[in-house]
């Protein structure tokens, strides 16, 4: 006798957005003629160390948002690139690169949350979907994107999960703490400090959504809105989560940076 069992929900997709839109004012000259993201690190486009990175993890339907010179990084990234070692991706999860054209749409950037509410569509066709952000000015070369971290912080309920990372010298007072029990939090316990937010991190669709978010789906208006505020909000409702990454990582935001991390590669 054939038992009959429940319908199982299919597992939550898993797609990535790496964020290119920004002008790189502090690179100045360098982007004056080249987006940041196109500026070269040993050899490679900064955005592609993230956009292989992600390819190892087996996550290969990728957003890209672009604004200043966009269309640069649209004609040098319009197939994904050839990644030895490259896990296979679940069954319709390769849709390869997509692009969110602000500067195309409207004119000029929407800032992070603004570049995610209206890459959203895209990202997050199914409401328990969740997705990886990684931002394309971040070399952090030896970082692990996988499906298996995105489908753990899936079942968590929390609506984000930030990496942190010791302070730079750029930032020595740091973003966010964490808690012992895991939470991200604004300030930090008594004893405890703030670390950095990498910039890396996975988003559930609802943090970009009521009441965390006022933007309207797929932000049709074009609205730019920073994403600090919603992760503050998130963070006093408990609803973010954060562990500290301690591999390299730098925040390519001026020439000096750039040339150091270079020179350090020869």
């Amino acid at each position: 006798m054939r038992l009959n069992t429940p319908p199982t929900s299919p597992a939550p997709a898993v797609r990535a957005m790496i964020l290119a839109a920004g002008r790189g004012e502090r690179m100045r000259p360098l982007t004056d003629h080249t987006p940041k993201p196109l500026l070269e690190v040993r050899g490679k486009p900064l955005l592609q160390w993230p956009l292989e990175a992600l390819l190892r993890g087996g996550i290969c339907d990728i957003v890209i948002n672009t604004a200043w010179l966009g269309e640069q990084i649209e004609q040098r990234f319009d197939t994904l690139p050839a990644t030895a070692n490259t896990p296979k991706a679940a069954p319709g999860e390769c849709a390869g690169i997509r692009f969110s054209s602000e500067e195309r749409d409207f004119g000029y950037a929407l800032e992070t949350a603004g570049g995610i509410a209206r890459a959203l569509p895209m990202l997050t066709p199914r409401e328990e979907d969740v997705f990886w952000v990684a931002a394309a000015d971040i070399f952090a070369p030896d970082f692990s994107y996988t499906r298996e971290r995105a489908l753990r912080f899936a079942a968590s309920g929390k609506l984000a999960h930030l990496w942190l990372v010791p302070n730079p010298p750029h930032n020595p007072g740091g973003d966010f703490a964490i808690g012992n029990d895991g939470l991200a939090l604004n300030e930090a316990p008594a004893g405890g400090q703030k670390h950095t937010f990498s910039a890396i991190a996975l988003y559930r669709r609802q943090l970009f959504e009521q009441p965390w978010c006022t933007i309207l789906p797929g932000n049709p208006q074009g609205t730019a809105a920073p994403l600090a505020p919603l992760l503050r909000k998130a963070i006093n409702a408990s609803l973010v989560s954060a562990e500290l990454y301690q591999g390299p990582w730098t925040d390519v935001g001026t020439p000096q940076r750039l040339a150091e991390l270079n020179a350090a590669g020869r």
